[in-house]
């Protein structure tokens, strides 16, 4: 498929893998936009999220609770953390394997652009 994220997903390419489990991987951004720039993927290949379905609905639950987990293990789930999911190419999704970005580690503006 070439499909950047699944080759992580499937270590065939090398990340900097900070949480794991059946479903969900995440690792640093290689091109971080705050102190702390996660990346947190399904390991399931779903091109963006107009692309879910129904029998999906605990995968994506399993995204926001790795997102809590990390925000825990890095210290800023009581300060303050950004979670964000771009939707094709207008939106900035650059890969098209849905993830969802976790910033943190400094004062974050609003709108975000």
């Amino acid at each position: 498929m070439g499909c950047l994220f699944c080759d992580i997903a499937n270590g065939i390419v090398k990340s900097d893998c900070i949480y794991e489990n059946d479903d969900v991987i995440a690792f640093h951004d290689i091109y971080p936009q705050a102190p702390h720039h996660v990346l947190i993927i399904p390991k399931q290949h779903i091109s963006t999220l107009n692309d879910i379905n129904d029998q999906q609905i605990e995968l994506m639950g399993s995204l926001s609770i790795a997102a809590k987990h990390i925000a825990v293990e890095l210290d800023v789930a009581d300060s303050g953390y950004r979670l964000v999911m771009n939707c094709n190419a207008d939106a900035g999704q650059t890969v098209f394997h849905i993830h969802m970005h976790l910033l943190a580690g400094r004062q974050l503006a609003w709108p975000p652009g």
